[in-house]
């Protein structure tokens, strides 16, 4: 016991005072922020201003409702009692006023513009302007509605950038409301039944039998944010826990340490002692988080941003933490594995892809145990111990299973950590001899029988 907690010691001592690690810890929470707060914030900018759009109504009756539909979302609740100063207009040629942008109030980011288009001769020679206007910069598309709309239900989008995948999918919702209300108003039903009735309906998920909150889905994000945390700390720690195993190869002291300390020994303290080296950056991140939530989240919020809300019971994150650390342990126990049979980190980094792949496998799978928690897939895929870790947290956050898949689960999973370290010492023992050659399976597997 005293060998294993100096080799346990050495391994803890000799990473926490590396200059790497102050590095990262202090570079993890700033990446947390980076990843969290600044694509929300990039998605929402518009390079460029607004979108010119022109609207060429072969109905002759469309245009107005259109173009109300089209910039009406734009509008933001405008503050009380707005100066003259705050209100902004934007009318685009003579016909536009009798579209519904005067309804444009202070404070509204507008993405839109929206002018008519008037039909120059044949159609041909109205899309031939328009298409020269968009390729001088005045226009950004064009949109045709054909006299057939209300039974063919399509209409043509020309533009100049079609990659432009959020703004082409906002159009067609909004020209599509605008027909659906134009054909309600040719049946006689009246405008504003029309609004009333086309309003949609909010669905608000409640668990059957529960507490009576409402479900904003930050359960199954908890979920994945267990998953995200076994993938994020096998990449950055399972090739330290691979370099560690491998070093004394490298070194070529393995005969002397193995005359004082057995194998298994000497391989379970250099996991032992790097996986505490990972918990403690880990609880260091879990604290700024912390942090964060208690202070940042408001914030976050006040400025728009929908962030779900966690409501994790202590016997649910007891599971949450039990799975971290089998998923955790189970793939450092593959490392160390692949550490036994290489002679260099290089190349058990190249043996590690397929790793890297099975986990990321079961993260896929998560999304049918999201659908079907309680169906046979869900179950069967739920014992696998490299996928437990992800979709049995995802089955208990979902629809919790019985006690005893959980705790048949659990005990799958760590006695496979255990099998695999077993196999993985008895090929240590006899790999950290060998120099100058690779092993091939028949090799291995002679290693594991005479070890």
């Amino acid at each position: 016991m005293n060998k294993l907690l100096a080799i346990i010691k050495r391994e803890y001592v000799q990473r926490v005072r590396s200059r790497m690690f102050l590095f990262t810890t202090i570079l993890g929470p700033m990446m947390l922020v980076v990843f969290a707060v600044v694509p929300s914030l990039i998605f929402n900018i518009k390079a460029g201003g607004d979108t010119r759009i022109a609207v060429l109504d072969q109905t002759g009756k469309l245009y107005d409702r259109v173009s109300s539909s089209v910039l009406k979302d734009e509008i933001e609740t405008p503050p009380p009692a707005p100066s003259t100063d705050d209100v902004m207009l934007r009318k685009i040629g003579p016909e536009a006023k009798n579209s519904s942008i005067d309804a444009l109030k202070a404070g509204a980011q507008v993405r839109f513009q929206v002018e008519p288009a008037p039909l120059q001769g044949d159609l041909t020679s109205t899309k031939d302007a328009l298409n020269e206007r968009v390729k001088n910069g005045e226009l950004d598309g064009y949109v045709v509605i054909p006299a057939d709309v209300f039974d063919a239900g399509v209409v043509q989008f020309y533009a100049r950038n079609l990659s432009d995948v959020p703004t082409r999918d906002k159009l067609q919702e909004r020209i599509s409301r605008a027909i659906i209300e134009q054909r309600l108003l040719d049946a006689n039903i009246a405008p504003d039944v029309i609004r009333k009735k086309s309003e949609s309906v909010n669905l608000q998920p409640f668990p059957a039998g529960g507490s009576g909150k409402e479900d904003k889905g930050g359960a199954v994000i908890a979920a994945f944010i267990v998953g995200f945390l076994i993938y994020i700390t096998i990449l950055m720690y399972g090739q330290t826990i691979l370099g560690a195993v491998v070093e004394e190869k490298e070194t070529r002291i393995a005969e002397i340490l193995f005359s004082s300390v057995k194998s298994f020994t000497l391989l379970i303290g250099k996991l032992i002692g790097v996986s505490l080296v990972a918990l403690t950056q880990l609880t260091i991140w879990g604290l700024v988080l912390a942090a964060f939530a208690v202070y940042g989240v408001g914030m976050l919020i006040a400025r728009g941003m929908d962030i779900p809300e966690f409501h994790v019971q202590p016997l649910m994150l007891t599971y949450f933490v039990l799975f971290f650390l089998l998923g955790y342990f189970l793939y450092a126990t593959i490392y160390a594995l692949l550490g036994s049979i290489v002679t260099t980190a290089q190349e058990g980094g190249q043996l590690a892809v397929p790793v890297v792949f099975t986990l990321l496998a079961g993260l896929y799978l998560a999304f049918p145990v999201i659908r079907s928690p309680d169906s046979s897939f869900a179950f069967w895929i739920s014992m696998v111990p490299f996928f437990s870790p992800i979709t049995m947290v995802v089955r208990l956050v979902t629809q919790a299973p019985p006690f005893w898949q959980i705790a048949l689960s659990l005990a799958l999973g760590f006695s496979t950590v255990v099998l695999i370290m077993w196999v993985a010492a008895r090929i240590y023992r006899t790999g950290m001899l060998m120099y100058g050659k690779k092993a091939s399976i028949p090799e291995i597997m002679r290693w594991i029988r005479q070890a």
